[in-house]
């Protein structure tokens, strides 16, 4: 039986991310972050599903989750990301980076370090469209075409990529240690090689035919060379970038843009993407082979969504359990689009985040701002405004 735990709140919510646990943690992640966008005063917030030690939980009920602390942020917040357990950065529309450290023991927040306007225009402010980290390092992208190296543990900016792209940079995420992946506004996916003084991707793959933007990007956790993208056209692309400079995978997954992709990170034949057509899909293959069914050029797969938006979906560490296969071939990849909340009526859902395989973190748009969480067969909290 459906249990299902809302509570409204008064901000409009973007982001979304869980606070990762220990790798020798065996305990489930019970708090996340979230971040604001087009109030008077956006805010970073610390909320938790379980109990850390809050007295002023009684006008909630349990399972709801209650704010543990806030801290302003100037500017909407466009990306998230944790640093480590305690450090969260966030990227604004001022152009700004932000490192927030979250203290425990006191449910606080402060802020561990600020780059101001480190994207920007010549005349105005640029936003700060995306974040990647691997602690201590901190790349960026941004709507002035500009990828940034920082390290938390200095002061100013390492590295400055300036004219690395002649349009807006969407997202980047790290393909391995020393390489990052970007892509951008004309469909263009770029590997950049962050050892060499060039200035100049390393290499640059591309669609063919009309050149839609690229929203996301993720690479496969075991298999570093394959890459997943998703667009303004919903289209769900898988790469390899060893080999041609197009995609060899092609499927239709959304009817609208698709704001986020991302690989199961240790059951990687688990794909999940979001759109702005209210779907979230979970992508799934039970086939016997060594490759997902997904990577292996299948197409053309309809989607059914709902009168939902969904901004990103995202996930720290999840466990090796399986799920049960929706109805579908094993030989071919299963999506699962989740149905709307009954206490999130017809509207635009933000952001989702993977807990672990049976539970969902994620943030929408409706009448009312709200958190839920549904304990059905897997357990979502959703912020929605």
């Amino acid at each position: 039986m459906e249990s299902v735990n809302a509570k409204y709140v008064s901000q409009k919510v973007s982001k979304t991310r869980w606070r990762p646990v220990s790798h020798s943690s065996l305990q489930q992640p019970d708090i996340f972050a979230t971040g604001s966008w087009d109030n008077e005063d956006n805010k970073i917030s610390f909320w938790s599903i379980g109990d850390h030690g809050r007295s002023d939980m009684d006008d909630g009920f349990e399972g709801d989750p209650q704010l543990l602390c806030e801290h302003k942020h100037d500017g909407d917040v466009l990306d998230l990301q944790f640093l480590d357990q305690e450090r969260i950065v966030t990227t604004s529309s001022t152009g700004a980076v932000t490192i927030f450290r979250h203290h425990q023991n006191s449910q606080t927040i402060s802020v561990s370090r600020r780059w101001p306007r480190v994207h920007r225009y010549p005349c105005d402010n640029a936003p700060c469209t995306g974040v990647v980290c691997s602690s201590p390092e901190i790349v960026t992208v941004g709507e002035d075409g500009k990828i940034i190296v920082f390290r938390a543990d200095q002061e100013g900016v390492i590295r400055v990529i300036e004219n690395a792209d002649s349009s807006t940079i969407h997202a980047v995420t790290y393909l391995r240690t020393t390489e990052i992946l970007t892509v951008n506004s004309i469909g263009q996916l770029k590997l950049w090689d962050l050892r060499q003084q060039s200035n100049s991707p390393s290499q640059i793959l591309s669609l063919s035919g009309d050149r839609l933007p690229l929203h996301c990007v993720d690479r496969h956790p075991n298999q570093q060379h394959i890459v997943a993208t998703g667009g303004q056209d919903g289209m769900l692309c898988v790469w390899d970038v060893r080999q041609g400079s197009t995609p060899f995978s092609l499927m239709e997954a959304h009817s609208a843009e698709m704001w986020e992709v991302h690989f199961h990170p240790t059951n990687p034949d688990h794909l999940f993407t979001c759109s702005e057509d209210g779907s979230l899909l979970h992508w799934e293959t039970s086939t016997p082979s060594d490759m997902p069914s997904f990577l292996q050029g299948k197409s053309n797969y309809s989607a059914a969504g709902t009168a939902a938006r969904y901004l990103a979906v995202r996930w720290p560490r999840l466990e090796g359990t399986s799920l049960s296969s929706a109805p579908g071939s094993a030989q071919t990849p299963v999506k699962v689009a989740w149905k709307r909340l009954t206490c999130c009526p017809a509207r635009r859902c933000l952001s989702t985040a993977w807990m672990y395989l049976d539970s969902v973190l994620s943030v929408g748009l409706t009448e009312r701002p709200f958190l839920s969480t549904d304990r059905s067969q897997f357990e979502r909290v959703v912020s929605a405004q």
